[in-house]
């Protein structure tokens, strides 16, 4: 009985294996039938939407960072997709058009790109952009060692942009020769306002007002202090002779506080400058401003003349501090 149960075991274990042998040389020939019309391909979608078809997911997103590096003259400092897109693993029959740039080009429409880039300032006013650190770094060198002045502030700052238009950067060369001009053209702004301070310091000055303009051109006839016939008592002012119709210039910014007929000084316009300062300029034949009117230094106020207690055409010039004449020798047409 034994004898025949293992011979019976024996034949059923050799019609299996051969069975199985059988079934998995079928399965391999399947698999070979399938591999042969179809191929493996991960189905790209976003949002629901199929975008088509790619080999390797790891290797199209390598490739869609590539391709916008390569083709952007302009440093990217990030790419990334506004949305992930989704991966599902399928057969695809292999006549089955799968192009990689199809999907590619698709994503890129679902990228953000930032690009970086460096602006170059001098006296914190940006003149330039480029794209490296060490282009800047090159530039702003070259430049100090080329203008040799402390007061010039160049200065690199890194920027970070998504417009694409932003980042938009000029050639070495260019920049090199843009910021050359802008330091040139800044030098030559402080050496002028340096110029302009020690004018300004240097203007005759009286109670802190500055006397920055001289009224007329012409010749003095008759100083402060000066005795004559056709006055009760001394010259109170400096008299200028020069051409009817002259143009008189107010000396310092201020405000008109009169501008009338005023008996022996004719037709008369008196300015007040603060801190107590005012300046009268007596005879004129014509007055340009009313009072109220603020004038500015150099400013035209009225016209010589020969008008009250005048022997001929001439400015009567008066300088008042709190109500006191002074002599306007001490500060214009000095002796």
């Amino acid at each position: 009985m034994d004898f025949i149960l293992k011979k019976k075991l024996k034949f059923y274990t050799k019609e299996f294996l051969k069975f199985f042998n059988i079934t998995i040389i079928a399965l391999g020939i399947i698999i070979a039938i399938i591999l042969i019309k179809y191929k493996p391909m991960y189905k790209v979608s976003i949002s629901g939407e199929e975008l088509g078809y790619v080999e390797n997911k790891q290797a199209l997103e390598e490739t869609l960072k590539e391709e916008i590096t390569e083709s952007s003259s302009k440093t990217i400092e990030d790419i990334s997709l506004n949305e992930q897109p989704e991966y599902e693993l399928k057969l695809v029959s292999r006549t089955e058009n799968t192009e990689e740039k199809e999907v590619v080009q698709e994503l890129k429409e679902e990228t953000t790109i930032t690009y970086k880039y460096y602006e170059i300032a001098v006296q914190e006013n940006v003149v330039e952009k480029v794209n490296t650190s060490e282009e800047a770094e090159e530039l702003v060198n070259e430049i100090k060692e080329e203008n040799d002045s402390e007061e010039i502030d160049l200065s690199i700052v890194e920027k970070y942009t998504q417009n694409e238009e932003e980042a938009d950067t000029s050639d070495l060369e260019v920049a090199k020769a843009n910021v050359q001009e802008t330091v040139q053209t800044a030098i030559q702004e402080i050496e002028q306002q340096k110029e302009e301070e020690e004018r300004w310091n240097a203007l005759p000055s009286i109670n802190g007002i500055k006397l920055a303009v001289t009224p007329i051109e012409g010749t003095i006839t008759s100083r402060y202090g000066a005795s004559s016939s056709i006055r009760r008592s001394t010259h109170t002012g400096l008299d200028i002779a020069a051409t009817q119709g002259t143009d008189i210039k107010v000396v310092a910014d201020g405000t008109v506080i009169s501008a009338e007929y005023s008996g022996s000084y004719g037709y008369l316009v008196k300015v007040d400058h603060g801190n107590g300062v005012e300046t009268w300029y007596a005879h004129t034949s014509k007055m340009y401003v009313k009072k109220g009117d603020t004038v500015k230094a150099g400013d035209v106020i009225a016209a010589v003349g020969s008008t009250g207690n005048s022997t001929g055409p001439h400015l009567h010039l008066e300088i008042r501090v709190n109500g006191e004449t002074v002599n306007p020798q001490d500060y214009l047409y000095k002796k």
